[in-house]
């Protein structure tokens, strides 16, 4: 962000797409106390990403098994906010759910590595898969921060199907100000409204998660699904990369029967 000799505050992050001009609150005509609360909440919109130089976005999910339709998603996120990588990164067990997934975490990872080989822009992480489980977003976030250093701007990808669990997520606040949390929604569905958190998390984040909003290509595809139907032996290489679906015919996963 930088100021002008009127006094006003330009703040041009490109990470996050927060473009702030306001006179009503940084003019001089204004009590102090209003001047700083516009420049917290300018901060607060963009914390750990201003002017970022490199742009990462770290996509979790227990990707059991992953299909066309994470990384179709996963591609078009990618161009929208302009990210230099996408990192997947898979979850030995979500903590909202009580059951591990079907496929073991070997399975998972090297069906995520042969779905993403053709992608240049995708990378993989077992970071949470050697962690015990359950896996926390905000620890995971927190670790690539790190790595990439300030210089990067972190987002982390979900499915617009997660908003009504967010107010489980653990320390949700704390992630909500350490990164970018981008949502992803379907062509031909309603725009998430995070407007009923407004109480709880405040206006400012509430922005932030509006503004973070990306749209995708409608794919209806799901890993349960697929799970269903290869457990009844039923045809799937239409939601599959081919090498994934050939991984999972030659070591029997998800069939009738076995451990999932």
């Amino acid at each position: 962000m930088f100021y002008t000799a009127a006094g006003i505050i330009y703040h041009t992050c490109l990470c996050c797409k927060f473009y702030g001009v306001s006179r009503r609150y940084l003019s001089t005509k204004r009590p102090l106390f209003y001047r700083r609360r516009f420049l917290i909440s300018a901060q607060l919109a963009c914390y750990n990403c201003s002017m970022a130089k490199r742009v990462i976005a770290l996509f979790g999910g227990t990707f059991d098994p992953i299909h066309l339709g994470h990384t179709t998603v996963a591609g078009e996120a990618c161009k929208h906010i302009g990210a230099e990588q996408i990192i997947f990164v898979p979850a030995k067990r979500s903590p909202l759910k009580g059951f591990l997934p079907k496929a073991g975490d070997a399975d998972r990872l090297k069906m995520i590595a042969l779905a993403i080989a053709d992608n240049e822009n995708f990378q993989l992480s077992d970071y949470e898969l050697r962690k015990p489980a359950p896996s926390y977003t905000l620890q995971t976030v927190r670790h690539f921060q790190t790595e990439f250093g300030g210089e990067t701007a972190v987002y982390w990808l979900l499915g617009a199907d997660s908003i009504g669990d967010l107010p489980y997520w653990h320390r949700i606040v704390e992630l909500i100000d350490q990164c970018n949390l981008s949502t992803m929604y379907r062509a031909g569905c309603e725009p998430p409204d995070f407007s009923r958190f407004e109480s709880v998390w405040g206006r400012q984040r509430v922005e932030k998660l509006q503004r973070n909003i990306v749209p995708t290509s409608l794919i209806d595809i799901s890993s349960t699904e697929i799970r269903t139907r290869l457990a009844a032996g039923r045809d799937v290489t239409d939601m599959l990369h081919p090498a994934v679906a050939d991984y999972i015919s030659a070591r029997g996963l998800y069939e009738y029967g076995s451990t999932w």
